[in-house]
């Protein structure tokens, strides 16, 4: 998944260049309804559909959100979309990123949103090796070569930073989407997220997982965002949105079986049997301690206050750097405490 940096000459430059069409938009726009019919809500997402919106799917198909008075249609993105530009550009008014950097680096650019939500309280993002060379904690990367994505460079070198290794006792390459570079012996590791089964089936019984969080660079995933002005004008729409998501989620968790069956009716590329495979973690990320006492979707200020200073100690805001304030609002969290908490 993209963790991508840019300024606000980028940003404005890839938001102009998007185009009218939905499918390059990476958010949920919104137009207000009649009295006789619930709000349209348009869900964009990121990145291709999969599990990462179960619980979204279930409200859907269970009548949740138009139980709450909202109608939802999710339009999957692709590995071009860049959805803080299309916010940005104005072309709708809520989005959802895979990575919550995404969310601080945009403030920095000059973008006004900030984050409203996170779907997975861990983000799945995994160092994967093999038992003859395992790499179990940081300390077993010097002298090995990790590829990841070039978006995840920075991942890494956070990752080094945070447990006192210099960059230079690690190689550092270029990696596609598959694992052959692991699987050949080209690298020691390679990277991806722990719910994508599909990619990690390859790997066999041997495989071995350090996940980015247990390093101690503690991101979220699946992260909700809305512009200043959405977030201080409407900000009950966002709340609708978030109770029927809350359900859909709560619901899922309740019924996982059922709830991958309605996930593969409604996107038939989806593979069944593997979904089941993945559906106790996708839930495990979402679900946890921290929200049993405060509910699907909450966020923390501390966390977001380690995700910054991990991101400014290694020169990453292009501007200045930004406040947990500025990012983050948990206002639409609090809103909706009740039905959150009930399903968390």
């Amino acid at each position: 998944m993209p963790l991508i940096s840019k300024n606000r000459r980028q940003f404005l430059k890839g938001a102009a260049a998007i185009g009218a069409a939905a499918a390059t938009q990476s958010l949920i726009s919104v137009t207000r309804a009649s009295a006789q019919s619930p709000e349209k809500v348009g869900m964009q997402l990121g990145w291709l559909a999969s599990n990462g919106i179960l619980g979204e799917v279930v409200a859907q198909r269970k009548g949740f959100y138009a139980e709450e008075g909202v109608a939802l249609e999710i339009t999957p993105g692709g590995p071009n979309v860049d959805g803080v530009g299309g916010v940005a550009a104005g072309r709708s008014t809520l989005g959802q990123t895979s990575s919550s950097p995404s969310v601080m680096l945009a403030r920095s650019a000059g973008i006004p949103i900030k984050a409203f939500a996170a779907g997975y309280q861990k983000h799945p993002f995994t160092y994967f090796s093999l038992a003859k060379s395992a790499i179990r904690e940081p300390k077993d990367m010097i002298g090995k070569t990790i590829a990841t994505q070039p978006t995840a460079f920075i991942l890494l070198r956070a990752l080094l930073a945070k447990n006192g290794i210099a960059e230079d006792q690690v190689t550092i390459v270029n990696m596609g989407s598959d694992m052959n570079q692991l699987i050949t012996g080209q690298a020691d590791a390679v990277t991806g997220w722990l719910t994508n089964t599909n990619a990690l089936k390859v790997l066999g019984e041997d495989r071995v997982d350090l996940m980015l969080w247990d390093t101690g660079i503690q991101l979220y995933a699946n992260v909700y965002f809305a512009t200043d002005k959405t977030l201080s004008e409407t900000p009950e729409t966002l709340q609708k949105f978030l109770r029927g998501s809350a359900r859909g989620w709560g619901y899922a968790k309740e019924n996982p079986e059922e709830a991958v069956d309605l996930l593969v009716e409604t996107y038939p590329n989806l593979d069944k049997a593997s979904e089941l495979e993945a559906v106790g973690g996708v839930l495990d990320f979402s679900f946890g301690e921290s929200t049993k006492e405060n509910g699907w979707a909450t966020m923390n200020r501390e966390n977001w206050e380690a995700q910054l200073k991990a991101y400014a100690d290694l020169d990453q805001f292009k501007g200045d750097v930004p406040t947990v304030d500025d990012v983050v609002t948990f206002d639409i969290l609090d809103a909706t405490a009740d039905i959150r908490k009930q399903v968390g």
